[in-house]
Order: C-alpha cells, then structure tokens, then sequence
C-alpha cells in the first residue's frame, strides 16, 4: 500500500477526473458512501449522528454522508459551518441535492449557541470540515467548534483526516479534532505516521472511491510504501529442510563493554531465535565470564581491553572472512577509540553486510564519505538522537522530517537505514521508503534496539537481502511488543520477552 501526500492525491484525483473520465461528483458521493458503510458496520440505526462540514471538497464529502445516513434510517443532523456562496463544484453539488430533499439542516450561527447543544445530544460525531488543505492555525469559528467535540468525548469519525492535522507533517493545530476513527480515501496520508498524526487519528482505515492503484505507475510516482504482513511474511528467508548451521549464516557482533553487558547478549539470542545459525561474539575479556554465563549458544572472540572497553588493536586480529554479516555496536560504549574500529572495519571488509548500530554510530559520524566507497551493503539502525549526531541536525528537525531526513541520508550515503522512533522508517540507497506503522510503547526500554539489530542481522545472514531483512525484523519486532502488550501490559514487557516471542510469530506464516 503506497502513502500519499497532499500533492500527490491532488495529482490523483486530477488524472481520475480528466483521463480516465470519472466525474469528481461521482468520486465525492463514493467517498461518502465508504464513511457511510463503516458506520453502518460500527453503529446500530437508533445512534444519533452529528455531521459537521465545513465549505471545501471535505464537507462535500460530509453532504453524501448526511444523505445516505439518512435513507438508512439514522438519526442524523447536518450542521453547516461556511459561507454558503463560498461552495463551489462538486461540494456545492451534493449540498443542493441535500437541500433540494429538505432535509434536517443547521447553518451555523456564530452567534448562537446551539451547536454546542447539537454535540452534547449527539451519539456520534463526523468530522468533515478542513480537510487535508490544512497548514497552521485553525481559526474561529473552527478552532471553537474542535474544541467542544473533543471536549464532549463523543465518538468522532474523520474524514480523510482529522480537522487541523497536516496532511503531509503530521503537525497539529493547536485544536485539532481527537479522532476515534480516520476513514481516509484511496491511500493513507503521510502525516498518519509522522509528527502528532499517530496521537490524534485514532483507528484508521483506507477506503477504496475508484482511484486506481495503476495511476502511481502510470503516473511514475516514487511514493513511500506502507509496511504490512503479507510484505514481512514475503520477506521471511526459506529455511532449507537439510540445511546446517553452516547454511543459515554466521553474524559476527563486536560491542559489550563494562557498563553494557547485556546489549551483546539480546543481540545474539535474538538472532538465535530467528533462525541463525552461528554469532560469535566479539567483547572485552573483562566481561567475557559474565556473558558466557548467560549466552550460552554463542561463539566467543575475548578481546583484549583498557578497563573493561574493547581494545581497538585487538579487531585486527580478527579473521573476517569467516561470517558473513557484522553487527558493530551494541553496548560498545565510548570510553574507546571507536574511530580506529570503524576504520579497520571499513578497510578489512569486503562484501559482508556491515550493521551499525548504538555507540557505534556515535564514531561513524567521522567516517561518512568512506561508506560511499563500500563493497558490500550497510545498514544503520540510529534513533532519533543518533540521526541527529550523524547529520548535524536537532531530534527536533529530524523529527519534523523523518520522511525526508531518512530517504536523503541513505541516498547520500549508499547505505540501508532504518529510523527508529513511533513509525519506523525504513530507507534504501536508491531512494526506497517504507514505514512501519506498528509497535507500541512497550518498545521503550534498554535493549531494545540490541533486540531488533539481532533480527536484522539472522535474517540478512540467512537471504542477503538487506530490504527484505529490514522490513521482517522491524514488523515482527513491533508485532510482538504489540501482542505481548495486548497480552499482559506495556508496563511490563521486556527485550527478553520480544526474543522468545519472535519464534512464535514466525511459525504462523
């Protein structure tokens, strides 16, 4: 499933109506028509429903949904809010057709307060009045009315989008409608998934109002995709029925130090417990007891270390050619020369996939342009604040343009990244996007990340595909933390449960 910004569903709709000859009317009473079933699947007939459109194509959308609520029996009050000479061409269609049926109309008065009245006595309310247009403050008497609704705790459905969200940054008004439901046409929107837009639009759902999939490749669009099952199941690597250890990869992860024992620890048993079939670990012979103790499928490589950090002399002593990914960097720390390590392993490596993640990333930051120049694939795991390190940004705009900030760095660099934070995003060298629109708060703890660049590291050991890996490890990692939450509670949950929760998830496919 492709997302879509403001520019492209207007390039959509444009193509619909003028080449393929679907009239924009026809397109509009579709859409109200989809809002119209999901109410139909979700509420009885004897719910008492409040549309609210204002004068755009969004309120339009609001006129179909009255009509039809309507002549299925429901409740159903239709409040204005706009200048009527202000509607124009489809909307101010399907608003004559509502008012050539006399049928129950509010215009709302400014002066009057009888649409707060309306709000309380409705069971439902439907949100149909900015639209996807909306860029900064919401004004009066909108910014009122919003107010009202989310403070009535009423079931809202939105339209598209909820009222004073940003389509395409995910920014909120200062009062934007608190959605139940987000019933969005033809493809979700980009601010679903970045910014406030996963706070305020509730459930969502895409409805299909005869816009073709076909009109991206028609159109040559480059839109980012959305991650789902079908792709992770897709992406999961065959195992081979008489396949040895030999057959199912060997990662090599090099972190752990005295302050972070654990990090190495859910690297490997996380790999282990998606399908590898050997990890060695690389770590300070100080901590080598404390982890072979605990980690006992691993290989082990101890290296000689300064006060429990790994000694960078001792990586070039390590035979590479035997595995076939390295992950570098978790629980590493910095009390190190982290820039020597990130240099050998540059230099050393040939075409194995490199995976940096955590402390790791931290002495990157100096080595970016040698990334252009290695022959095999890289993949970066990096935070938010760890972007900001590499890129010389705040979180704040990195935040404000994960979409973009992810798609130019890995283009830049040649590298596969993966951005974490609430909706993943996941960017290619060649410019591919996905986002993840799963996970939960569970997530939230230590070791996490150590857990998914274990995943990410088994799975491309196993099919040398970097995509394909990053795509399963990410949806299978939030999928657990969301069933295990579901299960139990978000308080609760722990790396160690994601690790064992993986392999159950993998044998549903």
């Amino acid at each position: 499933m492709y997302v879509a910004d403001q520019k492209t569903m207007q390039l959509l709709d444009h193509f619909t109506m003028e080449q393929l000859g679907l009239p924009g009317a026809v397109l509009m009473e579709n859409a109200g028509n989809a809002v119209v079933q999901a109410i139909l699947k979700d509420y009885p007939k004897n719910t008492s429903v409040l549309v609210l459109s204002g004068y755009g194509n969004n309120g339009g959308d609001g006129f179909v949904i009255a009509r039809r609520l309507i002549d299925f029996g429901y409740d159903v009050l239709l409040c204005f809010i706009g200048n009527e000479a202000k509607l124009k061409g489809d909307a101010r269609i399907h608003f004559q057709v509502y008012k050539n049926r006399q049928l129950p109309f509010y215009h709302f008065n400014a002066e009057e307060n009888d649409i707060f009245t309306y709000i309380q006595q409705a069971d439902v309310i439907i949100d149909a009045m900015l639209g996807t247009g909306v860029s900064g403050e919401v004004r009066f008497p909108f910014n009122q009315i919003i107010e009202a609704v989310n403070d009535s705790k009423k079931d809202v459905i939105s339209v598209d989008i909820p009222s004073g969200l940003n389509s395409d940054t995910g920014k909120a008004a200062s009062t934007t409608i608190k959605a139940t439901k987000t019933i969005t046409f033809a493809m979700p929107k980009m601010g679903f998934f970045v910014g406030d837009g996963p706070t305020v639009i509730g459930k969502w759902e895409v409805a299909d109002i005869s816009v073709p999939d076909s009109v991206v490749e028609t159109l040559q669009l480059k839109l980012p995709k959305l991650l789902d099952e079908a792709t992770a199941i897709s992406s999961l690597p065959q195992r081979i029925k008489h396949g040895h250890k030999g057959a199912f990869g060997h990662c090599l992860v090099i972190g752990g130090c005295k302050h972070y024992v654990g990090a190495p620890v859910y690297t490997a048993k996380a790999a282990f417990h998606s399908g590898i079939g050997l990890v060695t670990l690389a770590i300070p012979e100080k901590i080598y007891p404390l982890v072979a103790g605990t980690c006992h499928e691993s290989l082990f490589i101890p290296l000689s270390d300064s006060n429990g950090f790994i000694n960078w002399k001792a990586i070039e002593t390590i035979d590479f050619s035997k595995y076939t990914t390295i992950a570098f960097g978790p629980g590493l720390g910095r009390e190190l020369d982290g820039d020597a390590i990130i240099r050998t392993l540059l230099d050393q490596l040939t075409t194995q996939t490199l995976i940096i993640d955590a402390d790791g990333l931290y002495f990157l930051k100096n080595h970016l342009e040698q990334l252009q120049h290695y022959k095999g694939d890289i993949i970066l795991t990096p935070h938010p604040g760890e972007m900001a390190t590499l890129t010389g940004k705040s979180v704040a705009e990195i935040e404000a343009n994960r979409l973009e900030t992810a798609k130019n760095f890995a283009a830049t660099y040649g590298a596969y990244l993966l951005l974490k934070g609430h909706r993943p995003i996941i960017a290619t060298p060649t410019s591919e996007l996905w986002i993840n629109p799963y996970g939960n708060d569970a997530l939230g703890k230590g070791g996490s990340g150590d857990v998914l660049t274990g995943l990410i590291a088994s799975l491309v050991s196993q099919h040398q595909n970097p995509l394909k890996a990053m795509l399963c490890a990410s949806f299978y990692h939030a999928i657990a933390a969301e069933e295990l939450g579901r299960n139990s509670s978000n308080y609760g949950v722990t790396p160690m449960d994601i690790i064992h929760y993986i392999p159950i998830l993998f044998g549903r496919k």
